[in-house]
């Protein structure tokens, strides 16, 4: 597969436009990710808020993903976020169809196959096996499994609804058996990392977990002890 690869398990964590993720704290976000990585010998991700994307993916040496594009070409897109400017903006590649903004299919497909010509990397979000079934056909590098009632609430889907993460797995291999699978919505320690490992996936995605804890950095060393 075309694209720069991130290793597995992973922890690809989303700050989201969280006021504790904007500016500085979220410079510091990254580099706590950054140094947890190096020190523990794991593979963590992360996707900064859109406006310091560059800033941060030049600063750290892990991977920084968009938290999304628009599936359009440069040119003439007032507010639009383009994947040549993620590129440029020294991104690995960028989350699509998160629950938080969703796309059409079409929208997907362009994104999909667009990033794959610039070696650009997808994480394309899905809220149930039906939907990943059909994204899964679009071969995007990975898919995140994350049942929309669940993002934020403190219940891990790994724990809550295990099937629908050992059920997508097992879909989305028989149609792109290289596809990474993560899981998010609800991970907030390292026994729901643990879990979804244990259920088949390649990792998880998670935000608020890490970004709204009172210290972000012990937060994020107790997930990684699930990898």
């Amino acid at each position: 597969m075309d694209g720069t690869k991130i290793g597995t398990p992973v922890i690809v964590l989303n700050v989201k436009s969280y006021a504790e993720s904007a500016g500085r704290r979220g410079f510091e976000l990254a580099k706590i990710c950054e140094d947890v990585a190096s020190k523990q010998g794991v593979n963590i991700a992360i996707c900064p808020q859109q406006v310091e994307l560059a800033k941060i993916a030049s600063a750290v040496n892990i991977p920084c993903f968009a938290q999304h594009v628009d599936a359009v070409e440069p040119g003439s897109h007032t507010g639009f976020v383009t994947l040549e400017s993620v590129k440029e903006a020294g991104a690995t590649g960028t989350l699509v169809n998160h629950s938080e903004h969703r796309l059409k299919i079409a929208d997907i497909d362009f994104i999909v196959k667009r990033s794959s010509s610039l070696n650009l990397l997808t994480i394309v979000c899905t809220n149930n096996i039906a939907v990943s079934r059909a994204v899964a056909e679009l071969r995007p590098y990975a898919i995140a499994i994350e049942p929309p009632e669940l993002i934020g609430s403190g219940k891990a889907v790994s724990k809550v609804d295990p099937e629908i993460v050992a059920n997508t797995v097992e879909e989305v291999k028989k149609l792109h058996k290289d596809c990474i699978v993560l899981c998010g919505a609800g991970v907030t320690n390292g026994e729901d990392v643990r879990r979804a490992i244990e259920l088949g996936t390649d990792g998880v995605l998670l935000a608020s977990g890490v970004v709204k804890a009172k210290d972000p950095k012990t937060a994020l060393l107790d997930l990684v002890t699930g990898l």
